[in-house]
């Protein structure tokens, strides 16, 4: 019997280096997804990938062309052993933040290339909106989104000032985005409402809050420039975390995903509906599996990050595919 599986993406924090050395060096179909985006690029990511110095894969202008490398080796790898493509392995796919990009590729909505120069783009455009500004991100752990919402609503900071929720992961993780300074005093805040711990994010930018207005205005220009096609099997997006097959709404929330919420939480709840057997994080390390754990979802979860990861996947699902 035929299972139903989503396939989900991961966003910036999943990187490291050495990731996807094991599908360069053993397929030449990983292989060709590194020289594709090396090519697009003008640049030899691949060598930064696996041989580079974290905080110059830790810039995101590096980390997101990197990320979207990744997965899409594991996607074409799969594709060539199974004989079959993803659009027809898979009943949804999304993905966290830049992740989307990477899900959209998947199902060839947006072809390789594109993608990585996109992300190119992206990266730069989101560095750039906090020149000369001082900003932070940080993870929230133990507390509930309402609680937290509710807080941001009393805490008085100055106009010029930031703090909004930037990713709502599961119950109990919460990201906040914006100025150091507002991030502070909101933080002060949560310890004294019962904060299990709040954790300083590595990011070379305040992430989807309204910082990011300029980035998304870049990203509007940019994307006209590109094609995106209508995906054939369902896609949920990142700020609504709903699903959308409209070529311009896709755009569109591509656009505003820049400087809004992720909503990975309501996301993962909305591919349920459709009664999957198992879902799947195509990429770079397991936070998205840990998320799903944190969640407790009944349905079967895991990640495929390297070799026998896929070997794995292949043996365990490949008569039912």
């Amino acid at each position: 019997m035929k299972k139903k599986i989503a396939f989900i993406f991961p966003g910036q924090g999943s990187q490291k280096i050495g990731m996807g050395k094991d599908l360069f060096d053993n397929y030449r179909s990983g292989r060709e997804v590194f020289q594709k985006i090396d090519e697009a690029l003008n640049d030899n990511l691949s060598n930064l990938i696996f041989n580079g110095d974290e905080k110059d894969l830790e810039l995101t202008r590096n980390t997101q062309p990197a990320l979207l490398a990744v997965s899409m080796a594991i996607i074409k790898v799969l594709e060539n052993e199974l004989k079959i493509k993803t659009e027809d392995l898979v009943k949804v796919v999304f993905g966290h933040s830049l992740g989307e990009y990477s899900a959209l590729s998947s199902i060839n909505c947006l072809d390789l290339e594109s993608a990585a120069q996109i992300l190119r783009i992206r990266g730069d455009a989101m560095q750039e909106s906090v020149i000369n500004r001082e900003t932070a991100m940080v993870a929230v752990l133990g507390l509930d989104i309402e609680k937290i919402e509710s807080l941001l609503l009393e805490v008085d900071c100055d106009n010029d000032e930031v703090c909004e929720i930037a990713n709502d992961n599961c119950p109990g993780q919460i990201i906040l985005s914006g100025t150091k300074k507002a991030v502070e005093i909101v933080c002060e805040q949560l310890k004294k409402i019962g904060a299990r711990s709040i954790i300083s994010l590595k990011v070379s930018a305040p992430f989807h809050c309204s910082l990011m207005d300029s980035a998304s205005i870049k990203m509007k220009d940019a994307l006209k420039n590109f094609i995106i096609k209508e995906p054939k099997v369902k896609f949920i997006n990142n700020v609504e975390a709903n699903f959308v097959s409209d070529v311009s709404m896709i755009k569109k929330l591509l656009v505003d995903q820049v400087k809004s919420r992720v909503r990975w939480r309501e996301s993962i709840q909305k591919a349920l509906t459709l009664n999957l057997d198992c879902i799947v994080e195509i990429g770079s390390g397991k936070v998205l599996t840990g998320l799903n754990k944190r969640m407790g979802i009944k349905e079967e979860y895991f990640n495929i990050s390297n070799l026998n990861d896929i070997n794995h996947f292949i043996e365990k699902f490949g008569e039912n595919l």
